[in-house]
């Protein structure tokens, strides 16, 4: 298995931040996947997931995240992205998942969004 790490920095609440380090590939896009699902059945149902210290990111990370977003929008929560590396950033333009996927330079910023959003759709 290739270099990959979910590590939880933040959890309040329904709020978790992660910080994702490594390779988002076919390897480890299970792995994303299953551990950023339990966080939501632990009740973070909002996610901001910080990609800052991401090497490299497949078709399948990608489709992990996307995952991500629906499994945690069936929760009633949002997941949204920090540090986007730059890559996977024009990856999600070009498919129009930016709209859905909303991104923030870092983690910090994310936060601060999310405190502020009245309806967390756009946290």
């Amino acid at each position: 298995m290739t270099d990959f790490r979910l590590t939880p920095q933040h959890t309040d609440g329904d709020l978790a931040l992660a910080h994702i380090a490594g390779e988002l590939d076919i390897d480890t896009a299970p792995h994303l996947r299953t551990q950023a699902l339990a966080l939501i059945e632990q009740g973070h149902r909002h996610l901001i997931l910080d990609l800052g210290a991401v090497t490299f990111c497949d078709s399948s990370g990608f489709n992990a995240l996307i995952g991500i977003f629906r499994c945690a929008k069936a929760a009633d929560g949002t997941l949204v992205l920090a540090a986007v590396p730059d890559r996977l950033e024009r990856m999600l333009t070009l498919t129009g998942l930016h709209a859905l996927l909303p991104a923030h330079p870092t983690a910090a910023h994310a936060l601060v969004a999310h405190t502020r959003s009245p309806n967390k759709a756009t946290a």
